[in-house]
Order: structure tokens, then sequence, then C-alpha cells
């Protein structure tokens, strides 16, 4: 079953069209690729998913519990509540807070509480904030972080900074998880560890992933399938296998001359 449906969506800056006519479908459970070469659209597509940018044109569908939800038009906040929730290419922690801190804000948004149990500490309020604490932990556990938490995240090295954003998306219950590039400025073993952990946290979780990433070993080692864009358009869509032996592809890697040689 289809949990996100996106039909001709399109963008344009200033005359430039960024995204064109895009068409996606992504099944429940799968784990989906997202590449391209650079200024392909990969960012942007996921910006207009998560309501940073508004599209010009076409649909985002969003199917959850037999429900359907369009989301474009929405906020950042609203579908995140809805359970699509994201990375980024370049880290944005809240670098000044601690490691527990950054994960407890992302909970924050589903508490059981209303403004008058917390401002009198009430035991309802209580019991909520000890659950959202076991919470954190599990999370930080899972991370390998649970010895960091009172660490501020900007003195984190940079391979916990990204298992710290992974973290801080988890802790927003998502359905849809969507990764920017998170293996981006890791070394060999670090990205061999969160292919592993991505895979990991995808059957723990129960979770729909569409992933962008430049690092085309660990694409092909962990999606079932992936879509490929180049200069804004879909080029091709396929398994693995059809994706490293499609012409278009190879050329929008590499060049027509390389292609044919």
């Amino acid at each position: 079953m289809s949990i996100l449906a996106i039909n001709k969506l399109t963008k344009s800056f200033g005359g430039v069209n960024a995204v064109t006519n895009v068409s996606m479908k992504i099944n429940k459970g799968e784990l989906v690729g997202l590449i391209g070469p650079n200024g392909a659209g990969k960012t942007t597509v996921f910006n207009l998913l998560t309501g940073v940018y508004s599209s010009d044109s076409g649909s985002i569908q969003l199917l959850d519990q037999e429900q359907q939800k369009e989301l474009r038009g929405l906020k950042p906040y609203q579908i995140c509540k809805l359970g699509v929730t994201r990375t980024f290419q370049n880290i944005r922690l809240f670098k000044d807070l601690t490691v527990l801190d950054n994960v407890r804000i992302a909970m924050h948004q589903k508490v059981r509480y209303g403004l008058l149990p917390s401002f009198l500490h009430l035991p309802s309020y209580k019991r909520e904030e000890r659950r959202l604490m076991k919470e954190c932990m599990e999370l930080l556990s899972i991370m390998e972080l649970d010895d960091k938490k009172s660490e501020l995240a900007k003195n984190l090295p940079y391979g916990q900074q990204r298992r710290l954003e992974i973290a801080r998306a988890l802790a927003t219950k998502p359905v849809l998880l969507l990764l920017d590039e998170p293996a981006a400025g890791m070394n060999p073993a670090e990205t061999t560890q969160l292919t592993q952990l991505i895979q990991w946290i995808q059957c723990k979780f129960d979770l729909t992933i569409l992933l962008i990433e430049h690092d085309m070993s660990l694409v092909m080692k962990i999606c079932r399938r992936i879509y490929v864009l180049n200069y804004g358009m879909l080029i091709a869509e396929g398994t693995p296998d059809e994706i490293k032996n499609n012409k278009q592809v190879i050329k929008a890697y590499l060049g027509e001359d390389v292609s044919h040689a």
C-alpha cells in the first residue's frame, strides 16, 4: 500500500525550474533512494515534502491508517505532526542545548498534558515527563549517545551529531522518515555503521524511509527501489540493478562521451 504519492510536483525559482513534473510513489515499509548529480533537485523535493517550500503545482498525498491527507500548503510543523519528519544535509541541531534536550524538544509536540498541569506540576504532568525521559534515554541508547546526554550538541564529534539528528527525528514518532545525505562527511567505518543503523531502525520502528545519498555503495546496499533526478526531472526508477545499468543514469553521472566509450 502506498504511503506517499507525489503527482506532477513542480517548483521554480526566478524562472529556473528546480523540479518539473516529478511523480513518485513510496509504499509502506519501503526504503527508497532518491539520487542524482549535484543540483538535480533532490533536496528541493525534500523541502517541498516537508513544507519548507510551497510547490507551484502538483500534489503530495500522505496515506496513513486509510486516511488521505494533502500535504501541499501545510506548514512544516503541521506536516511533522502528521508523521513526516526529516534530517538535513547540513546538520541543524540545537547546538547550544544538551544532547538530551535536543531529543526532548522533538518529543514535546505529542505530550499528553495541557498548560494548567504543566504550570502547577500536577501528577499527570510528572507522570508524562517521566515517560518522556524514559523514551528519550531509550533513543539515545539506541544511538549510543546515552553517556553523552549532558554534553552540548556542538561538542559532539561529527558522526555523533549525525546520529543525534536521527534520534531527534525519531523522537517525533514518524511514519515516513526523510534522510538527506546521512552519510555526508563520514569516513568508511562510520558509513558502514550508519548503513546497519538505518536498516535496524527501519525494522525497529516500522518506518518507511526515503533517502538522499551520494554514497552509491550505501544506496545500492539498502534501497529496495531508486528514483533518479537530473535537472529537476525524473529520468529513471527501478531496482538497484536496473539503475546501475540504465543508460540515462550513466549519462547523467558520467557524461555522454564516457557512456559511449
